[in-house]
């Protein structure tokens, strides 16, 4: 007969599942906090926006497991949409 699954292995799930609703991730255990990290990655649920929130954290464990398995955040250019910009630039589009 199969043992069900552990309380924490179900609230983990949980939390995977539900991770867009999640807004701070700083107050769990270190231990917790990197097995909530595995645990989205094999669900394929690492976004921008959640890597973000385990960086956000501040916890040198999970930034040593972002570093070793090479994941980066893609930095967005802001390009500048200014009058002032845009006058410096195109002076003769009037």
């Amino acid at each position: 007969m199969r043992t069900p699954p552990c309380l924490l292995s179900l609230t983990l799930d949980s939390a995977v599942h539900n991770l867009s609703n999640i807004t701070d991730l700083s107050p769990l255990p270190d231990h917790i906090l990197i097995e909530l990290f595995l645990r989205t990655l094999r669900a394929g649920k690492l976004t921008e926006r959640v890597l973000k929130l385990f960086i956000a954290t501040g916890k040198d464990e999970v930034f040593s497991l972002i570093q070793a398995l090479n994941i980066q955040v893609t930095v967005t250019p802001v390009l500048p949409t200014s009058k002032l910009v845009s006058d410096f630039f195109f002076p003769l589009s009037k």
